[in-house]
C-alpha cells in the first residue's frame, strides 16, 4: 500500500504498479493522519510487516537564506512526520507482531551545500532511529536508516540540468543511482537478514559518502603528474659502499 497527500497521484502510480497496490491519501505531519494511514493497511490487509518512510521535501538555500519558516516546514515533514509514521506503526501494529521501519534519509554525511535544513533533518532522524531501534528491540521491532545518495529521480529532473549533470559527476561510478537498485535494497532489509541490520545506517550511494571529489584535483596536476612533499636524503638513505 503507497500512501502521499495527493489523491490523482496516487491514482497513476497505483495503475503502474499493478492490481496488487492500494493507496490512501493523508498528510503525515500531525499524529492523526499517521494513524490513520496505519489503520488503513491494517483494515485492508490484516497485518503491517514493513514500514518505509520517505516521505520528505527541501529545496535549494544557502544557510543564510533559509527563513525560520522554511525551516521548520522541512523539520516539520522530514522528522515530525517520519516520526508520527514510526509511532503510529509500533502502537497499532508492529508492537504486538514484530516488523521492520526502513527511514529513507540522505547522503553524503559530511555536508550539502545549499540543503542545510535538510541535512540536519535526516541527521535527526537517523539519530531518532537507532534510539527506536533499542527501545522496540524486545517487541520485535528493527528500524534501520537507508542514507539514499543521488538518484534518477523525477524530483531531481524538476532541478535545472545543470544540477543533475553536475550531480552524476560527483559520484564516483560516475553516473546516478537507478531506483530498481534503491528497491533491491528495501527488499533485502525486509527480509529476515534485514532485522541484523537494526539501528544502523545503511548508505546506497556509489561511494559519495567518502569521497570529496575528483582525484588528482586537475589544478593540482603538472605534466602528468601530482606534486609530492620533497625527501630530503638521509645518510641511512645513501647507498653503502664496500
Amino acid at each position: 500500500m503507497i500512501a502521499g497527500r495527493r489523491h490523482e497521484v496516487l491514482e497513476e502510480a497505483a495503475a503502474d504498479l499493478g492490481d496488487g497496490c492500494t493507496w490512501v491519501a493523508g498528510d503525515i505531519r500531525g499524529g492523526e493522519g499517521a494513524r490513520a494511514i496505519i489503520s488503513a493497511a491494517l483494515e485492508r490487509h490484516g497485518r503491517l510487516d514493513l514500514l518505509v518512510n520517505n516521505a520528505g521535501g527541501q529545496y535549494l538555500a544557502p544557510a543564510e537564506g533559509i527563513t525560520a519558516k522554511g525551516w521548520a516546514a522541512v523539520q516539520r515533514l522530514n522528522v515530525g512526520g517520519t516520526l508520527a509514521m514510526c509511532e503510529a506503526a509500533h502502537e497499532l501494529a508492529m508492537g504486538r507482531d514484530g516488523g521492520t521501519i526502513v527511514n529513507v534519509t540522505v547522503s553524503p554525511h559530511h555536508g550539502m551545500p545549499a540543503m542545510a535544513h535538510t541535512g540536519a533533518a535526516r541527521a535527526a532522524v537517523e539519530a531518532i532511529g537507532s534510539e527506536l531501534a533499542v527501545r522496540w528491540a524486545a517487541d520485535g521491532v528493527s528500524v534501520v536508516s537507508l542514507a539514499l545518495g543521488r538518484f534518477a529521480t523525477e524530483s531531481l529532473r524538476k532541478y535545472p540540468e545543470e544540477i543533475w549533470r553536475r550531480a552524476a559527476e560527483t559520484v564516483p561510478l560516475q553516473r546516478l543511482g537507478d531506483v530498481r537498485e534503491y528497491g533491491w535494497l528495501v527488499a533485502l532489509l525486509a527480509t529476515g537478514l534485514g532485522r541484523s541490520f537494526s539501528g544502523s545506517t545503511v548508505t546506497l550511494d556509489g561511494a559519495l559518502d567518502n569521497w570529496y571529489g575528483v582525484w588528482p584535483p586537475v589544478d593540482l596536476v603538472s605534466d602528468g603528474r601530482v606534486p609530492t612533499e620533497a625527501r630530503v636524503r638521509s645518510e641511512a638513505d645513501s647507498p653503502r659502499t664496500a
